[in-house]
């Protein structure tokens, strides 16, 4: 007889959120990924076009860790105009001494929300400039929410721009984080105007044309790279990362075939085989991050099945220790 927790998004938001735990937890990820014996496929990606939809398949195995996670992960962009979340899904996590599932969590995607604004605190925390206080970001969705939030886990910001097509969403996007941080956020519908004096620039949209282009970065910045994730997707002018001082992959081999990267790579600017840092090198310190402040510096970030199994195994870990979930025997 096996037994496996059902945990629920409720009962997961109760014992998952994004704090110093959640950021600590996927930056580890990242030094596994750099420093052990990760076995990480690629991403299997399906996708529905007709109704603007995408489905991902994510995991990833870290020695030494009890368990490993396989995600499904949606993300239908026609759904906010029916009143639906554009993301959702489940992580399932198994033994890895057995392949015997342990743990069913229906997190409707918010476990996949916190592991990817943990990643962007972790961008920030090792190469944005340490005393960065003006954030700009691009998109009003639930991602450009969380990654203002979490940039004030690792970084002393005090004011903060926000940039979205949707001018509307902007504003009660910008409100609502100004009650909710406490510092000083405004709407603008000037895109280059948004980045002017930022120190931290991160970008959440979906965007499948460049939103930055390579002129708009000023010295000393930081910029991280989020919505692209798929082979079609582009926010960055691929010239923007041509000629940064500093370009940092989540996932070299990943980049290469759906980063910013990979349009840089299309584009001729930057050769297909041009070896660049990963984030879990410099979590590790087998590579130097930031070495001046003046440095520009690019992160792209597509997304891990490390992740995914490191938020994962710290949900289940606290589940039990709450006594959370529904056990179900088989």
């Amino acid at each position: 007889m096996s037994r496996m927790i059902i945990l629920t998004e409720a009962e997961l938001r109760k014992v998952i959120a994004l704090d110093r735990d959640a950021v600590d937890c996927v930056e580890a990820a990242f030094a596994a990924l750099a420093t052990k014996a990760v076995a990480m496929p690629p991403i299997l990606r399906l996708d529905i076009p007709e109704y603007r939809g995408e489905v991902d398949v994510k995991t990833a195995y870290v020695p030494g860790i009890e368990g490993f996670a396989i995600k499904i992960s949606p993300g239908f962009f026609d759904n906010p105009k029916i009143g639906l979340a554009s993301t959702n899904g489940m992580m399932v996590l198994l033994s890895s001494r057995t392949g015997l599932v342990q743990a069913l969590l229906l997190d409707n995607g918010y476990l996949t929300d916190m592991r990817t604004a943990a990643a962007g605190a972790v961008a920030a925390k090792h190469l944005s400039r340490e005393n960065a206080s003006v954030a700009a970001i691009f998109g009003a969705g639930m991602q450009a929410r969380l990654q203002l939030e979490a940039l004030t886990l690792v970084r002393p910001i005090r004011e903060a721009r926000i940039w979205a097509r949707d001018a509307a969403k902007a504003q009660s996007v910008a409100a609502e984080l100004a009650g909710k941080l406490g510092f000083p956020v405004t709407a603008t519908a000037d895109a280059r105007g948004a980045m002017t004096g930022a120190d931290l620039i991160v970008t959440t949209t979906p965007s499948e044309t460049p939103i930055i282009e390579a002129g708009w970065l000023e010295p000393g910045q930081h910029l991280t790279a989020m919505g692209s994730d798929a082979e079609h997707k582009n926010e960055i002018d691929p010239a923007a990362i041509a000629g940064a001082d500093l370009y940092v992959a989540d996932n070299l081999k990943q980049t290469r075939r759906l980063g910013e990267l990979h349009h840089a790579i299309d584009a001729g600017l930057v050769a297909a085989d041009a070896v660049f840092a990963e984030l879990g090198q410099i979590v590790a310190g087998l590579t130097p991050g930031r070495t001046r402040n003046d440095q520009i510096t690019i992160t792209d970030l597509t997304g891990t099945g490390i992740q995914d199994t490191a938020i994962a195994t710290l949900a289940f870990a606290r589940a039990g220790a709450a006594k959370a979930g529904t056990t179900f025997e088989s």
